[in-house]
């Protein structure tokens, strides 16, 4: 995961440069993919495609030979007017997937707002509770509390996945998305969860028009408050169609684009689909940096293959 770093305390301007998450302490440093592993029948994007636990694990370990740095399992859909999966079914499709994958030596992160789903891929081994609710459903706070090192992922939904496009946020998000997200943080942080175990996601798509999804993007670290670290979840999303015109299979380039905005804009992690392709666009933005880099001696040395 690369070198640990300074932590910086609580209250400070500077932003978070590591993650605490379970097992490892994320270097965030660089921007970090998360590839997003859907063990559903019903996702909007790649439903049914790795519906059980063999599957999804052949896909998680492509994944990995791909460039993910972090693996999100999840075991319900989202989506918006997506129907809610009772708690033993989701446990039967996340846990097997999560046990199986400890060995692989990366981070688990699972997606769900279930506190029993929570602590029982926690108890198996994952490191991160990536949470669309925020930890807004009763007990979920004290699951993540309860395990002192995982790490959580807080983002922001309007309303809940079957209105929230049907009645979206209306006038400026950007100040409402950080008081939201500043209070979760707060009300975690009063559990005793350390500020590096917290990232932010101003939640794209969920109860936000087109229009708002961009505004987000365009003043993001303004819609995260400090000093937690952002995660951006742009990958297919409808709100790219919308401008691009593409069916949720054609927008790979689209999605690139806005995950290349998001780095550059302050996300340090990217929840994505296309694996490969982002961590060649990241290859690329980095070399960027790298060569715009002032020299220490002024006198760098350009190599090239």
């Amino acid at each position: 995961m690369g070198p640990i770093v300074t932590r910086v305390e609580n209250g400070s301007s500077a932003v978070t440069q590591v993650w605490q998450a379970g097992r490892f302490v994320i270097d965030l440093t660089q921007p970090r993919v998360m590839g997003i592993v859907n063990v559903t029948p019903d996702s909007f994007s790649d439903g049914g495609h790795h519906a059980d636990a063999t599957s999804a694990l052949r896909h998680a370990e492509q994944l990995l030979r791909e460039g993910a740095h972090i693996l999100d399992i999840g075991g319900e859909s989202t989506r918006p007017g997506s129907p809610p999966v009772d708690e033993a079914e989701e446990l039967r499709r996340v846990l097997p997937v999560v046990q199986a994958a400890v060995p692989f030596g990366v981070p688990l992160s699972v997606d769900t707002y279930k506190p029993a789903v929570m602590r029982a891929a926690l108890d198996a081994g994952a490191d991160i509770v990536n949470d669309v609710w925020a930890l807004r459903q009763a007990g979920a706070e004290d699951a993540v509390a309860g395990h002192p090192s995982c790490g959580v992922c807080l983002m922001h939904m309007h309303r809940d996945p079957s209105s929230m496009q049907t009645a979206p946020m209306e006038g400026d998000v950007v100040p409402a998305v950080h008081a939201f997200l500043a209070d979760r943080g707060a009300a975690l942080q009063a559990q005793g969860v350390a500020a590096d175990r917290i990232v932010l996601d101003p939640g794209i798509g969920f109860g936000k028009t087109v229009e708002q999804n961009f505004h987000l993007l365009a003043h993001q670290r303004a819609a995260v408050p400090l000093p937690y670290a952002i995660l951006a979840g742009w990958s297919r999303k409808s709100s790219l169609g919308s401008v691009t015109g593409r069916s949720v299979q054609d927008r790979m380039a689209a999605s690139i684009a806005a995950a290349l905005l998001a780095v550059e804009r302050g996300a340090a992690v990217v929840r994505v689909h296309d694996v490969a392709a982002t961590a060649d666009a990241l290859a690329i933005l980095r070399a960027v940096h790298h060569h715009n880099a002032p020299s220490p001696d002024s006198k760098r040395k350009e190599t090239f293959p």
